[in-house]
């Protein structure tokens, strides 16, 4: 999309400038997926930029800390920021952000002259929510990557709904006590936020939305679902004798795959909810050439046990590695209790792996229960244990899952569709009307 402006010929044409403001380009699952929007963008003819705490890549238009001074704050931004959480005692184990310190991210993003900000995973220490009186009259999308910007510090709040009802003194979890940060924060952004005026909220999924729909901070907004799209020339089905030859892995196995970014430590991932699921299906299957491989943790002192021989592969960033990895495998599980989305989901499917996950979050917009997967109640392990046995023992039926998997991310998650769904949004923040 291009936009008319006022320069030295009345006939030339400026391209669209988006400037997304992100904790860093391809450090995290949210990142990434912000880093794969500049890409789409940049593929329509945008002019896409993004400003971060901390740069990955070598991308000239990933703009990072410059100066000694913004360097050696973005190292010690994090840990002042967390300082708050130490005087809260609390059962959610979701990571939590005050947003407290000092921030410039957004005079950094205003700095490249942007037509429209692009807000994503912001938390970290790199956004103070008192920065975004800034963008008071600047076309502005927050992608919400999590549920981090309407509610308080939480990133994700299991079954708590405050966000729904304001934060108040009188409505804090059973079993939370001392500073209760989530209202501060909650607080902080209310003063700044409704004063948006050139405003849309974007979330990755439909589970998302309304989440978003329902609380107090963008009740009024417009909420527009949007879900993330991936290179599907990158991530595309190898065959799976040569993506094993690579890796190393046994011709005549059945591999189920389980990976996200801190596997084994995050609980929300469900570790645990897969290795009973697999106990389970080793208990009560006739199969026995299965193993078990687990990227993005290294194995730890103490394992789970899946029930079959297990192999940790640690953490794996190079995408062409990971669509190998994900050729190799026969069955992709993906058991969190809480997901807005589920890249991971995605881009097994894109390799033509079908996914078995618990019907959660934004995992049922790319997942096709017994179409390109299973889609287990939650957090029935007998019944994620019973879609392992769905995909695997069936030759027929797998093939069809595996078409339908790879025509899932070809018909409507590729970084194209993702991009011009975008450029829609952007638009309508820069019309005469808004």
């Amino acid at each position: 999309m291009t936009m008319n402006t006022t320069t030295n010929s009345p006939s030339e044409k400026k391209q669209l400038r988006v400037v997304h403001i992100a904790t860093t380009d391809i450090g995290g699952g949210a990142a990434i997926a912000s880093y794969r929007l500049h890409q789409g963008l940049v593929r329509l003819g945008a002019d896409s930029q993004m400003v971060v705490a901390q740069k990955l890549t070598d991308d000239r238009a990933v703009h990072g800390a410059q100066t000694l001074g913004q360097k050696l704050w973005s190292r010690v931004a994090h840990h002042l920021d967390q300082i708050p959480r130490r005087f809260l005692t609390t059962q959610n184990a979701s990571l939590l952000s005050p947003a407290w310190i000092p921030s410039d991210a957004v005079q950094r993003a205003l700095a490249l002259k942007p037509d429209v900000v692009n807000l994503h995973w912001v938390q970290n220490g790199f956004l103070n929510p008192a920065s975004l009186r800034l963008l008071e009259n600047i076309p502005t999308v927050w992608t919400l990557h999590d549920m981090w910007a309407f509610c308080g510090g939480e990133h994700y709040v299991g079954d708590d709904k405050r966000y729904t009802q304001g934060y108040t003194a009188q409505n804090r979890p059973q079993g939370e006590s001392g500073f209760d940060v989530n209202r501060r924060t909650w607080q902080r952004k209310m003063r700044i936020i409704p004063r948006l005026k050139r405003f849309a909220v974007v979330t990755d999924s439909y589970w998302l939305a309304s989440c978003a729909t329902e609380s107090v901070m963008f009740r009024t907004n417009r909420i527009v679902p949007i879900n993330y799209g991936l290179d599907t020339d990158v991530f595309k089905p190898i065959a799976k004798d040569v993506a094993r030859y690579i890796l190393n892995i046994p011709q005549d196995k059945k591999v189920v795959l389980f990976g996200a970014i801190n596997a084994a430590g995050d609980t929300r991932k469900g570790i645990d909810l897969l290795a009973a699921a697999l106990q389970e299906y080793a208990r009560t299957t006739s199969e026995r050439n299965v193993e078990c491989y687990v990227f993005g943790a290294s194995e730890p002192e103490q394992p789970q046990n899946f029930g079959f021989p297990t192999q940790y592969l640690g953490s794996i960033t190079d995408n062409i590695a990971l669509a190998v990895l994900y050729s190799a495998a026969d069955v992709m599980i993906v058991p969190s209790r809480e997901e807005a989305f589920g890249q991971t989901a995605l881009e097994a499917l894109s390799c033509g792996i079908p996914v078995v996950a618990f019907r959660v979050g934004g995992l049922v917009d790319t997942i096709r229960h017994e179409e390109n997967g299973f889609l287990a109640q939650p957090f029935d392990t007998q019944d994620l244990a019973h879609g392992i046995g769905f995909v695997l023992e069936n030759e027929d039926r797998y093939l069809k899952l595996s078409a339908n998997a790879r025509q899932t991310a070809l018909g409507g998650f590729t970084l194209e569709h993702q991009a011009r769904r975008y450029m829609d949004v952007y638009s309508e923040l820069l019309s005469p009307k808004q």
